[in-house]
């Protein structure tokens, strides 16, 4: 299997909050990891208030487009723990200990384990998930869809959306 560790990170980056360090990293990010030009492109002509009000509402306001990966095989319930649990074995068997703000399923984090590992197990887990939010960000009409677009091309064929 290819790496795709560049792909991973840039990916990683162009899914969280677009804060003034990402505008900084664009140029980079377009020339890295060309999967994403199409996303790239869009993020570097739309005015930094609005690329980060259009964020809110595509990933802050429902769950609808929830970046946690364990939502979108247990939604809100108690397995969701057990999920979460998982996670930090994986990072740990790793030797990385989860220390970030959010919670260990958030799809950069995730991306970003697997940049730094070549380990794609989290992702290859949960495809489904990550064919489901494909799918929304698609229908809803982002650029963000694009991100996911890439992100899904690299990973085994999904056996069936939930």
């Amino acid at each position: 299997m290819p790496s795709y560790a560049v792909l991973y990170q840039a990916a990683a980056l162009c899914l969280t909050y677009p804060d003034d360090d990402f505008r900084a990293r664009l140029p980079l990010l377009r020339e890295a990891a060309p999967q994403l030009r199409e996303f790239v492109d869009h993020a570097a002509v739309t005015p930094p208030q609005e690329l980060a009000a259009h964020y809110v509402q595509v990933f802050d306001f429902k769950n609808r487009h929830s970046l946690y990966l364990s939502w979108w095989q247990d939604g809100d319930t108690r397995r969701r723990g057990m999920s979460l649990v998982r996670f930090k074995d994986v990072y740990r068997a790793a030797g990385l200990e989860f220390t970030g703000e959010e919670l260990p399923d958030f799809l950069p984090a995730v991306l970003e384990f697997a940049s730094r590992t070549g380990n794609t197990d989290l992702l290859t887990e949960h495809r489904d998930g990550l064919e489901q939010l494909r799918s929304r960000l698609t229908a809803f009409g982002t650029p963000y869809a694009s991100v996911l677009d890439a992100v899904c091309a690299t990973l085994p064929t999904c056996t069936g959306v939930r």
